[in-house]
């Protein structure tokens, strides 16, 4: 069968209308190919169990061979939106039945999934794009599969917060992905102000209409900040701005025709390491009362961001006190 007629086959499988047992049989025919660049492959059979996998980002060709295999071996495909997902599919002419598994419908839906998986069989699980379980239901199930003693497996692959922090130009060693910020004022300026003191690179999502507010708002609750704001990331209007965090919420204010989705990579304090020695030796006496002096000056440093030298000498003056 070539690549057109078999794609064609599937998209036929995947009318909505009541199963037919031919349809049937040649979705069992199907079960374990997949085409990649006009060529049918067969994927090896999977063992039963979960399977978390990687989808692209925007770029359909950002996905690994593993994913294309376990996806094409599943019995089944759990994703948040089964016309996005299908999008994924039929590129690479895959024919697995699919069921959608969001927040929505989750808690009715997760155990109908682990009832399956009783039964011994491979279930595929894909958010809309990217890494699942990021942002989306998904742990929920992966939790539960687990403490039910059934395998789970990840299939690592595209994620857009790791793709954003790695094209940012900012501090990689130390981040907070915070995902989504409220909707609610209130509440989005209380989860801001408690950001604030995070010494560490910050990475939160956000959409095109929320995006020039959600700036403005985090200019105004975090200060002076270096920046990186990336748009439709390996899709074709990618776009990466960087400066400095009220410049660029300025610039955002005045496009109300922004589209796409966004990344927000915003670098640590800058001044982290101007810790009061009061509020350091508050920090070490608690960690020193629990730990080593070596663990409390590697608990401190990470919480702090000052250097180790200077922890190492005050937690020394203080156990000698």
């Amino acid at each position: 069968m070539t690549a057109p007629r078999l794609s064609t086959t599937l998209r036929q499988m995947r009318t909505g209308t009541p199963e037919t047992p031919a349809l049937a049989l040649r979705r069992e025919r199907a079960r374990g190919r997949y085409v990649l660049d006009g060529h049918l492959a067969t994927a090896p059979p999977l063992a039963p169990g979960l399977y978390l996998v990687a989808t692209p980002i925007g770029n359909l060709r950002d996905i690994t061979l593993r994913a294309l295999e376990v996806l094409a071996a599943a019995d089944i495909i759990a994703c948040e939106d089964t016309r996005r997902s299908r999008k994924l599919l039929d590129h690479y002419g895959i024919g697995r039945p699919v069921c959608p598994y969001h927040d929505h419908n989750a808690a009715m839906v997760r155990p109908k999934l682990l009832g399956r998986l009783a039964q011994g069989e491979a279930i595929a699980l894909i958010s809309d794009a990217g890494t699942p379980l990021v942002s989306d239901p998904g742990y929920k199930l992966a939790r539960e599969a687990r403490d039910q003693g059934y395998n789970v497996s990840a299939l690592p692959g595209p994620s857009a917060l790791l793709a954003a922090l790695a094209v940012s130009g900012l501090p990689t060693d130390r981040f907070l992905f915070e995902g989504f910020l409220p909707v609610k004022e209130a509440q989005r300026h209380s989860r801001i102000d408690a950001l604030k003191s995070v010494p560490a690179t910050l990475i939160i999502f956000e959409t095109g209409p929320r995006i020039a507010a959600t700036l403005a708002d985090l200019a105004a609750g975090l200060g002076v900040r270096e920046v990186a704001v990336c748009r439709e990331l390996t899709k074709l209007h990618e776009e990466v701005r960087r400066g400095e965090l009220a410049a660029l919420a300025r610039a955002y204010a005045g496009d109300a025709e922004v589209r796409g989705e966004f990344v927000i990579v915003i670098g640590p304090p800058q001044d982290q390491a101007q810790l009061s020695s009061d509020d350091l030796d508050a920090l070490l006496r608690d960690a020193l009362d629990r730990l080593s002096v070596k663990e409390a000056v590697t608990e401190a440093a990470a919480l702090t961001g000052a250097p180790r030298r200077l922890i190492y000498q005050r937690a020394l003056a203080l156990r000698g006190d």
